[in-house]
């Protein structure tokens, strides 16, 4: 089922664009949801869950629940941006999503810091966030050289 199909039956394309139907058409998926960097970007969440069953009581509603809000943060914006029908909207929310990974992995310092987590614990997930940044900027890229052509070709 193509989007102008859709269309034909009543429901809006502009909210549909990113939406998309397997041969079969019985199992529609998002496109977000066959993006590497999502994927791997909901496993640094799982991840970051895990890591905060350790913290103390005393840190549900300061610093654990900061790096749940940015961490979540990044498949969220990742698959926000995606649905995005603009180039430009689209590396916006690129950007979003590489600073809330920033923000998660500088408040998983802090809890080493302060010995909440092990520091292979916090290595671990640290290379997963650099391969999730190594994927945005990536992607970045990508959209930005869209952009460019789209400039010179007006």
């Amino acid at each position: 089922m193509r989007g102008s199909e859709i269309g034909d039956r009543g429901l809006s394309i502009d909210f549909l664009h990113c939406l998309y139907f397997t041969k079969q058409m019985e199992s529609p998926f998002f496109l977000y949801e066959k993006l590497d960097v999502w994927r791997l970007a909901v496993d640094f969440v799982k991840e970051i869950y895990e890591l905060l069953y350790g913290f103390p009581a005393s840190e549900n509603f300061v610093l654990s629940s900061q790096i749940k809000r940015a961490g979540i943060s990044i498949p969220s914006n990742i698959a926000e941006g995606s649905g995005r029908v603009s180039v430009k909207e689209k590396i916006h929310f690129v950007d979003i999503a590489n600073g809330s990974l920033c923000e998660a992995l500088c408040q998983l310092k802090i809890a080493l810091e302060l010995g909440y987590i092990e520091e292979e614990s916090y290595i671990h997930i640290k290379n997963k966030a650099a391969k999730i940044a190594m994927m945005l900027g990536g992607w970045r890229r990508s959209l930005s050289t869209k952009l460019e052509d789209k400039k010179n070709n007006e």
